[in-house]
């Protein structure tokens, strides 16, 4: 399989990529030649991280999209097939953690419904692109704290008792058991599919919509030395999973930041990864069985 390193006429999309980790990603991205399509609700600081991307030495686009409804995701998938006929890298990085429980308009927990069922249904819309493509990569923004995370398959959305680290945590977990389970599923198609925990990054903006003692300890936290880890540093993984030669045949692995790691052996339970998998697919619509 052939390693990128060089990205000169690849074609990236990076959600959560209007600011923080991601929109370090997309300049890096776009600093090695790609072009990069920056997904996130922010036309202001969209059209910003684009023109960081072609300072950079790439080609930037900004799509707008709130992630938290399927039409929206669906969306997405069809501005970027209406601009380009290739997708060689796609960065599922957007995410959110509200302090109190909050339901999309499709009806849907929303920490899941962003930061799990986008990422799985917006995989789905692009695969063919992916695979045609290939060598292509898939890249999830997981956490360690996936690890604490709990996920009941007849209770998603969340009815039976709400806490946000809780919600947050269960959604970084399914972020990996997707991973894995994608990666099983395409497995030998060039198409490879990886996760990965940048670390505890303050500056990251996912703290914005938690609670105000929770906002006040991560703004202490950010300027604190040795405390955290900064954007620049959190991309690297990210960047490193998307573009690395040396990484180009890893497929279904767990990293913390640039390290391989274990995951929580919850991961490797190909019975809740299959529950999550058709679960996920009735809420999006789309038949199981893809790809």
């Amino acid at each position: 399989m052939t390693g990128f390193e060089d990205l000169t006429d690849r074609v990236a999309l990076v959600t959560g990529a209007t600011g923080g980790i991601g929109r370090v990603v997309a300049r890096r991205l776009g600093g090695r030649g790609a072009t990069v399509v920056v997904v996130g609700r922010s036309r202001e600081r969209g059209q910003a991280a684009v023109d960081e991307i072609e300072r950079a030495g790439g080609e930037g686009a900004f799509v707008c999209a709130d992630l938290a409804t399927t039409d929206a995701v669906r969306g997405l998938a069809d501005a970027f097939r209406e601009r380009y006929d290739r997708l060689d890298v796609l960065v599922h990085n957007a995410a959110c953690s509200h302090d109190d429980r909050r339901l999309t308009d499709d009806g849907y927990e929303k920490t899941l419904a962003v930061n799990h069922l986008a990422p799985y249904l917006l995989t789905h819309e692009l695969l063919d692109l992916l695979r045609a493509s290939a060598p292509a990569r898939v890249v999830s923004t997981s956490s360690t704290v996936h690890r604490r995370g709990e996920i009941d398959v007849d209770d998603l959305h969340l009815e039976s008792g709400y806490d946000a680290l809780d919600a947050y945590a269960r959604s970084k977990l399914a972020n990996l058991l997707f991973t894995i389970e994608l990666a099983a599923r395409l497995d030998g198609t060039g198409v490879t599919a990886n996760a990965v925990h940048p670390g505890f990054v303050p500056g990251s903006g996912l703290y914005r919509d938690a609670s105000l003692p929770v906002r006040a300890a991560t703004a202490v936290a950010a300027r604190l030395p040795f405390v955290g880890t900064s954007v620049e540093d959190a991309a690297d993984g990210l960047v490193r999973l998307a573009a690395a030669s040396e990484v180009a045949e890893v497929n279904g692995v767990y990293f913390e930041g640039c390290e391989r790691a274990d995951p929580d052996p919850r991961v490797h339970d190909d019975q809740l990864r299959e529950r999550l998998w058709k679960a996920s697919a009735d809420f999006v619509g789309v038949d199981p069985a893809w790809p």
